[in-house]
């Protein structure tokens, strides 16, 4: 079964799992039964938004024109900057057999589960923040997939002219099939998630947690370029426009947040001032238990004598003298 159908099963269950446990909780109010309902449909919609990922990625393959051009401006204009080269970086691990596997291991299977980990940590140990954190990834990636799509760019493995070499399937540890299939679509190398992701933990943990260690955290974006870039899998620049990306995400996500609480705090304070308008409303409604207030009227000329009328109306009881 491919891995988009097996992410779309998994997420099927789980978002089924967390209505069945929202319904438990209704008639059984337990914490733990809260508990699996939320981290249910939290698991659940993480993997249905892999599997559009997923989806969208195989779609955006078709688009293969000008993939392997644009890695080579990309090439050219790393090198006007100079830019340290990713030929000479790859060039130096093919001599060192054992990190280049150590490398490509790290690539292939620290990706996801650290981003996993990571979602793990934070509904468990930091809830309140897990909200715009999510957003934040949900952009990011939503962002970097309409780059995939609409503007593919070839990885420096593919750009054998240069020098570059695709070790990984030298060493036969490519995560990738045949071009177009596999793991996911192999021009989308800008921007690099992996870089995105990588320093979006970093930054995250960093500004939530409170643990002195916290900082270590800096290690796994610092490596984590390293490797995709010895690995020829990406160019400094797709980890550079990653990080914009990012930080763009970041500023749009605390803006988006901002406004849904400034919306829900408007819609609260309009449902109070409705019910307190209601409330005001019925004592003159002629509610039954609503007891008329009693006021003083003037006689009339010429009489003697005194009444009193209730607010709705005068008297009808006749007056015998």
């Amino acid at each position: 079964m491919p891995l988009w159908q097996q992410a779309a099963v998994g997420a099927g269950v789980l978002l089924a799992l967390a209505v069945v446990a929202r319904v438990v909780h209704r008639w059984w109010p337990r914490r733990g039964v809260e508990l699996v309902a939320a981290a249910s449909r939290e698991a659940g919609t993480i993997l249905g938004l892999f599997t559009l990922w997923q989806i969208a990625r195989i779609l955006g393959v078709t688009r293969v024109a000008g993939g392997i051009e644009r890695a080579e401006w990309i090439w050219r204009a790393e090198q006007w900057l100079h830019l340290p080269s990713e030929v000479a970086m790859e060039r130096f691990m093919l001599g060192h057999e054992g990190l280049l596997r150590a490398a490509n291991d790290f690539y292939g299977w620290v990706h996801f589960p650290a981003m996993n980990l990571f979602l793990v940590w934070l509904f468990a140990r930091h809830r309140r923040a897990y909200p715009s954190v999510r957003t934040t990834i949900v952009l990011f990636t939503g962002s970097s997939l309409l780059f995939h799509m609409f503007l593919p760019v070839a990885p420096p493995r593919m750009l054998t002219s240069v020098g570059f070499v695709d070790e990984a399937v030298l060493l036969g540890q490519s995560v990738y099939g045949e071009f177009g299939s596999g793991v996911a679509a192999q021009l989308s190398a800008l921007p690099s998630v992996h870089v995105g992701w990588a320093f979006l933990i970093a930054y995250e943990v960093i500004r939530i947690s409170s643990s002195r260690w916290r900082w270590l955290i800096v290690v796994h974006p610092v490596v984590t370029t390293l490797v995709v870039v010895v690995t020829a899998n990406h160019f400094w620049a797709d980890g550079i426009v990653a990080v914009v990306l990012l930080v763009l995400a970041e500023l749009v996500g605390r803006a988006l947040t901002r406004a849904l609480r400034r919306l829900r705090e408007r819609i609260r304070a309009r449902r109070g001032t409705e019910a307190g308008t209601g409330t005001g409303t019925e004592a003159g409604r002629g509610r039954p238990d609503a007891v008329p207030a009693l006021v003083a009227v003037p006689p009339p000329a010429g009489g003697d004598g005194r009444r009193q009328v209730s607010a709705a109306g005068p008297d009808p009881t006749p007056t015998v003298r």
